[in-house]
């Protein structure tokens, strides 16, 4: 059963119960009998409940989450590969405001009209290009309706007024590999925080080293570590975030 549905089993039995009070007889304007509801303590307290049971269900269940809408504007006839979380992605886009279709960004206009490098599935820019980027081929055009949610949010963010739907056209020139994949980054991030840890890179070094058959050493290991947070930590903060995620090193 949906949950759609259960809240609606609910609801009618919960009316039910709010409507199976007594009655009293009273009189109408003209003088007739009429029946009028005996309201009980018990009574209004199932009615109070099925208020808000209604509220729960109109609130939760019946309201979709919002979506970024993908569609597809042009796409080549041959299509030999398409984006995957962690490819990096060569592409245009031009940025629109849904309510009026005031462009606020553009790589044709700004960057000397040069294309953007951008790598799928790691939070490098707003959700909404990595949910509407993923499967997608070189030489295709893509228009991305994206929610607030999903875009620039409650705080919005230079031209773009708080709690924006957005549009983007995009077109996607060139696909290349990723310096890392983001799966090997997602095994990496024990805990989810989108940034890696010594103690997460320690961890993997040894199943790495467990795995392959390599003794192990914590001397070696720790240089490993060490060498490894000496290229990608950049901003020296001790952790390497998704987006440091970038120098080849051989043992990751």
């Amino acid at each position: 059963m949906s949950e759609a549905s259960g809240c609606m089993q609910r609801l009618r039995g919960s009316a039910a119960a709010a409507q199976g009070g007594k009655t009293c007889r009273g009189l109408t304007r003209g003088g007739s009998p009429a029946a009028m509801p005996l309201v009980r303590p018990p009574q209004a307290r199932r009615a109070l409940a099925f208020a808000l049971l209604l509220a729960a269900c109109v609130s939760g269940a019946l309201i979709p989450e919002p979506e970024v809408k993908v569609e597809v504007l042009s796409k080549p006839f041959i299509c030999q590969r398409k984006t995957k979380l962690g490819d990096m992605l060569l592409m245009h886009y031009s940025g629109f405001l849904d309510k009026d279709g005031t462009m606020f960004h553009s790589s044709h206009k700004q960057n000397n009209g040069q294309p953007i490098w951008f790598t799928l599935g790691i939070k490098e820019t707003i959700q909404g290009w990595d949910r509407g980027l993923q499967n997608m081929c070189a030489g295709e055009k893509r228009k991305l309706t994206i929610p607030p949610v999903y875009a620039y949010g409650k705080k919005g963010k230079g031209k773009i007024p708080p709690e924006s739907i957005v549009i983007f056209e995009i077109e996607l020139l060139e696909i290349r590999n990723g310096p890392r994949s983001h799966d090997s980054f997602m095994e990496m991030d024990l805990n989810d925080d989108w940034k890696l840890s010594r103690d997460e890179v320690r961890h993997y070094l040894r199943k790495e080293f467990e795995k392959y058959g390599v003794p192990q050493n914590e001397t070696h290991q720790e240089n490993l570590v060490k060498d490894i947070f000496d290229h990608e930590d950049e901003d020296h903060d001790g952790f390497i975030s998704s987006r440091e995620f970038t120098y080849k090193h051989d043992e990751l």
